[in-house]
């Protein structure tokens, strides 16, 4: 057998779908096989392999084994001639494997490969050649020197900047995400350190590689894909952990005593130095806004509170020092409480948000105000001029945020997108339907053929000018039928476009799925596409702000309720069970196994209001769920609760 082609998935059924689907293409001509390692998913990965792929063989793992261990238990079962270690979230061309192959056959001393890789928006990335993370390596790495000066061969050796990404070399190290390997090699030197959990057993099997005698090569005659969707996020506590321990496991193994105390001390200050930048940023950005905010509101009230006291009662002094100094500050964290939970200060930036947040803060205020004892009464007006001088305060803000601070504080763009797919009649009309399902309205739909084109349809041209169709109808999306246009095409016209402001997913055919990713380092939700998801982080936080609001409403209510809600004392569990997190007040319908949903907390009710007659269809039941994890509004849940308020004490 010529190539066993190993995946170690966890939790990325959707780019793992489309991986494998290259790869048979990618195969075409070959003796070769392909074995996926699952990880213990819960996306329902193994399911769709199983379903989709019944010829692949399929390996269980029980708990997450790590990179390392899972590719080992491949590599023990694999009976190719070449071994290719290959990340799930990746788009290999056609000829990708059988060019390879040539390769090596020429190069005997070629102990693995690498390929050049380009991201989501078509970019270069540089992990496809590295270095040695030599003491001064990783040090210019970490803190980052080597992005500074990319091109220099004293600062930008981590990534090897200075050779042409478009020739040949020999490297040091190769990435995991495509590791091209002679199955002799791995038998002479051994599979993966399992010592490496995460990080650096990529970097471990290079260096004994080349320690052996073998020469390592970064080959950019054939390009894959590389969406880089890591479930552990660059600069988290977690990431740095991990790292952190790779480099100090390879440093004992490779390097000598001397250096090993030398890189332990510069990984451990570089690396801690960079989380700790991050951290500092990261605080700084989520809290700019909501401390302009305050500021903003407390300096009004300074102008606002004597200007009305003197308007009104003719003395700018009429309100006593305790207004300012603990009264405003009450309104003022309430109308901030209400705008974290309105996502006001998530981005991008949606004005609409701010509105409803000093609204219903508005409202809060004036309900707690009317309970006041007259003492503690100070003025309705400075309620309502408050809120006014908040809102057109929090406006200007943000407007000034969007226009003068680049991308970090960007405002919500409602303008309907412009999408173009390539295809031919059939598999365009696929995409357009689902684009319809999933609740997508475009500002409009134009369509090119590929240079292949079989059919003749209402398009402005062919993919051959992509580059002029783009730029003349301004297209935000362009969405790509694999099944009509080769993967080589496709990545040859990302990178055409790479400069271009627009997005780039792939449609697989015979898929509910389309796979982009509009960052380096973002996974995305494919099958929901970008409709306001219940998997969106804010909306789990609303979803949780209302579970928890509602179940103190429904515990102070709980003396007049008893008589009413069926079996009450496990209403009474279920009050305690949604404050604990264990439970929410609404979830899926009897779906609790559909994996192509988002996952949520299991439900006392279900998103399914009881039919007076007759049972639900399984179809209905699922287009409930489908509408009601695709695009979450926060008031069916409060409808559904009262609604279904009797049956709060079901289990």
């Amino acid at each position: 057998m010529d190539l066993s082609v190993i995946i170690v998935n966890y939790n990325v059924k959707y780019f793992l779908e489309q991986c494998l689907l290259s790869v048979k293409q990618a195969l075409t001509g070959i003796n070769g096989e392909i074995i996926v390692t699952d990880n213990n998913s819960v996306d329902g990965s193994c399911e769709m392999v199983n379903e989709k792929f019944p010829e692949i063989r399929l390996i269980r793992n029980r708990e997450n084994a790590g990179f390392a261990k899972a590719n080992n238990q491949a590599i023990s079962q694999a009976k190719g001639k070449y071994i290719l270690i290959l990340n799930p979230d990746t788009v290999v061309e056609e000829n990708t494997f059988q060019k390879c192959i040539d390769f090596m056959n020429q190069h005997p001393d070629a102990g693995a490969l690498g390929v050049k890789m380009i991201d989501g928006k078509g970019k270069f990335l540089p992990e496809s050649k590295r270095s040695l993370p030599t003491p001064a390596v990783a040090f210019f790495k970490i803190f980052g020197l080597s992005g500074i000066f990319p091109r220099s061969q004293l600062f930008g050796k981590y990534h090897l900047g200075y050779l042409d990404p478009e020739k040949i070399h020999s490297v040091e190290i190769l990435t995991g995400a495509f590791m091209f390997l002679r199955k002799t090699v791995i038998d002479q030197i051994g599979p993966f350190d399992e010592d490496y959990f995460m990080y650096g057993e990529d970097i471990d099997l290079s260096y004994r590689i080349i320690t052996n005698g073998f020469q390592n090569y970064y080959y950019p005659e054939t390009r894959i894909i590389h969406y880089k969707g890591e479930s552990t996020r660059k600069g988290s506590l977690n990431y740095v952990s991990l790292f952190y321990k790779a480099m100090i496991i390879f440093a004992r193994k490779h390097f000598s005593r001397k250096n090993i105390k030398l890189l332990s001390f510069l990984i451990s200050l570089a690396i801690y130095f960079r989380a700790s930048l991050s951290i500092v940023k990261r605080i700084f950005l989520s809290s700019i806004l909501p401390a302009l905010d305050i500021l903003a509101i407390y300096a009004g009230y300074i102008l606002i509170t004597p200007a009305w006291g003197k308007l009104k009662f003719g003395n700018p002094e009429h309100f006593p020092d305790l207004f300012m100094q603990f009264v405003v500050p009450s309104y003022i964290a309430i109308w901030i409480l209400s705008g974290i939970f309105f996502s006001a200060y998530s981005k991008p930036i949606r004005l609409l948000s701010q509105v409803k947040a000093i609204i219903t803060g508005s409202l809060i205020i004036l309900l707690v105000y009317a309970l006041l004892p007259n003492s503690l009464r100070f003025s309705r007006a400075l309620i309502l001029l408050g809120a006014i001088w908040s809102l057109g305060a929090g406006m200007l803000i943000r407007v000034g945020l969007h226009f003068f601070t680049g991308n970090h504080f960007k405002l919500y763009n409602s303008r309907k997108k412009k999408i173009l797919i390539a295809g031919n009649a059939e598999e365009t009309k696929r995409i357009k339907t689902l684009l319809n399902q999933i609740g997508l309205v475009p500002e409009f739909i134009k369509t090119i053929t590929p240079l292949n084109g079989k059919t003749k349809q209402a398009h402005p041209g062919d993919i051959s000018q992509i580059a002029e169709i783009v730029n003349y109808y301004k297209i935000d999306e362009l969405i790509f039928c694999s099944q009509d246009i080769s993967i080589k095409e496709i990545i040859s016209c990302m990178i055409k476009l790479e400069e271009y402001p627009l997005e780039f997913k792939i449609a697989p055919p015979e898929s509910l799925s389309l796979i982009g990713s509009n960052s380096k380092n973002l996974q995305g939700n494919p099958y929901f596409y970008e409709i306001n998801t219940i998997g969106e982080k804010s909306n789990r936080r609303k979803k949780r702000g209302l579970d928890i609001l509602m179940s103190i409403i429904l515990l102070a209510l709980y003396p007049i309720l008893f008589a009413v809600i069926k079996n009450p004392g496990n209403f009474f569990n279920n009050i305690f069970r949604v404050l604990s997190g264990k439970l929410s007040w609404v979830g899926y319908h009897n779906t609790s196994n559909d994996l192509s949903l988002p996952q949520i907390r299991k439900g006392v009710l279900g998103t399914v209001m009881k039919p007076k007659t007759g049972q639900l269809s399984d179809q209905e039941v699922e287009k409930a769920n489908m509408n009601y994890a695709k695009d979450y509004k926060i008031y069916l849940d409060l409808y559904l609760i009262l609604y279904g308020l009797k049956e709060l004490g079901k289990d």
